[in-house]
């Protein structure tokens, strides 16, 4: 894949909202363990930047999926992951089943507020007892009238803090588990007092180790009544919409950590060639010479299987291999590289206001969002033609 002058202009808008509008307020936000999303999504929105690949009828840029990949390599700019993590959310995660298989009228009512930064969204799958295991989902939607009913817990939900609606992954039928579920949209909120929705209550809001300026919560639904209007495409085919998503969520969580992760090896690399120990600088030590090229060799095969995808995917053809090779190369990455630049820096590293630390906190997820190493380790097997796993229901 290659850059146009479109893509690169494109990156230094969003750069420039990152340096002038994000970055100041960094600090801030991962002190308050959380930043305001209606407003920097309406900027976002204002710059056209929440729907570069949705439908123009609804406010779209219309553009093939690798400008999501430029914005999304973009945010790496951002100092911290929270605030990205959020935005991709909303770009990548949440809205993509809801532009290509939802009605007019849904696409309307949701996804253009959406993508002007007017809403914010939360997609919902994870659990309490199922994370990884996105088919153990117990959440339950049932039919009553024109309506359904839901009942059910929602875990580890970026956004869910401030989110105007969900996009909310339940069971609304018997039979096998992978057939008997939907992608439903969620009102979390009022639209006319702000409140939240009758039945639904935020627990709590998650304290977490890393991407502290991203709200991340526990939701329960007690019999929240929502139109059966609201449900993306048609019933039952939930889990295979959801699993296209994760598609995307996971070649936007790759190409997200490419320029964060050369920043932390450029950073390192400065503090080196100003560390003196032994009569010289830390950069004139060959071990760490060698071991920074290493790792930015690393990054710059992330970067070739990420585009590749990219590449294949805009021409229509199904990536499931490589995302899930990329999401796991990303997780892997993210853990890496900030562990060893932190080693360099020594006592500094382990300050908690260290950009290198929050690397190391933040990037920690990586291995987990959006499916585990493990799940991804599982696709690629299975793929392969080597697992055997026990047959499903």
């Amino acid at each position: 894949m290659q850059y146009t002058h479109e893509h690169l202009e494109l990156q230094k808008t969003l750069e420039r909202f990152i340096d002038e509008e994000i970055n100041p307020n960094v600090d801030e936000w991962e002190e308050a363990e959380i930043f305001p999303a209606h407003e920097v999504f309406g900027r976002l929105g204002e710059l056209g930047l929440l729907g570069l690949t949705k439908p123009e009828e609804f406010g779209g840029a219309g553009l093939d999926y690798s400008y999501s990949v430029a914005m999304a390599e973009a945010l790496g700019h951002t100092h911290c992951g929270g605030v990205p993590m959020a935005i991709g959310v909303q770009t990548d995660m949440a809205t993509p089943a809801l532009a290509r298989f939802g009605s007019d009228e849904l696409r309307r009512e949701f996804l253009a507020p959406a993508i002007s930064g007017e809403m914010v969204a939360c997609v919902g799958v994870s659990e309490p007892a199922a994370g990884s295991d996105v088919s153990g989902i117990r959440s339950r939607a049932v039919k009553d009238g024109d309506d359904y009913v839901i009942t059910g817990q929602k875990m580890w939900i970026t956004n869910s803090i401030q989110a105007d609606w969900m996009c909310m992954l339940v069971n609304t039928g018997e039979g096998p588990v992978h057939r008997n579920k939907s992608l439903v949209i969620v009102p979390m909120r009022d639209g006319l007092n702000g409140r939240l929705t009758k039945g639904i209550e935020v627990a709590k809001k998650i304290r977490k180790i890393g991407m502290n300026s991203s709200d991340t919560g526990l939701i329960y639904f007690d019999e929240v009544r929502v139109p059966q209007r609201n449900r993306i495409g048609a019933e039952g085919q939930g889990f295979i919409y959801q699993m296209q998503q994760f598609q995307e969520e996971r070649l936007w969580a790759a190409a997200s950590c490419l320029v964060s992760l050369s920043n932390c090896i450029e950073w390192t690399i400065e503090w080196a060639q100003e560390r003196k120990l032994f009569g010289a600088s830390l950069a004139d030590q060959q071990w760490v010479q060698f071991k920074l090229a290493e790792l930015k060799t690393e990054i710059e095969s992330l970067r070739a299987l990420t585009y590749r995808a990219c590449d294949l995917y805009v021409s229509g053809q199904d990536v499931l291999e490589l995302a899930s090779m990329a999401k796991l190369k990303a997780g892997r990455l993210n853990r890496i590289v900030p562990d060893t630049c932190l080693q360099f820096w020594g006592g500094m590293g382990y300050t908690w206001e260290n950009k290198v630390s929050r690397m190391y906190r933040d990037g920690r997820l990586g291995s987990i969002g959006g499916g585990a190493d493990e799940v991804m380790l599982g696709i690629l097997a299975k793929i392969m033609g080597i697992a055997k796993r026990p047959p499903q229901p």
